[in-house]
């Protein structure tokens, strides 16, 4: 099973090459990993890079819980999949990012690459100067999440 984990800085070429850094490269390959998915997140301004085998797993369970047959979930599917985009590695470890992916979460030069969980996340570095959570808001919410599950 694949997790990442990582905080790594990275830099974007020109053309919109970027080296997978060497320990997520290096976990994908031991995983025989074919492909990588690229899409924005949801929520956040950043991408999300998949392995193929994740990738698969999120797109059988979105199925399973949305009725092909109801047109607003039909919808919803088919935007989850559309601003997906199949993505290579090369022989070197780098990946083309589409420009319009760069330009969805404002990346010009400097990323920093996350891991977390089963799925490698892509940053803008200036986006992660500040924190996400304010500590202490971040440390009561933790606690509360925690409480409701015990």
């Amino acid at each position: 099973m694949l997790q990442f984990l990582g905080n790594i800085e990275a830099k974007v070429d020109s053309k919109g090459r970027i080296f997978v850094p060497a320990t997520f490269r290096k976990q994908l390959q031991s995983s025989d990993e074919e492909y990588l998915v690229l899409r924005k997140d949801v929520f956040q301004d950043c991408l999300l890079l998949y392995p193929g085998t994740v990738w698969e797993k999120e797109i059988e369970f979105l199925r399973s819980r949305l009725n092909k047959w109801n047109k607003e979930q039909q919808q919803i599917f088919r935007q989850f999949v559309l601003d997906a985009e199949r993505i290579e590695m090369d022989a070197s470890g780098r990946i083309l990012i589409p420009k319009r992916y760069l330009q969805m979460v404002n990346i010009d030069v400097e990323v920093r690459f996350l891991g977390v969980d089963n799925i490698i996340e892509i940053w803008s570095k200036d986006n992660l100067e500040k924190p996400m959570i304010v500590p202490e808001v971040f440390s009561t919410k933790l606690q509360e999440l925690m409480d409701e599950m015990n």
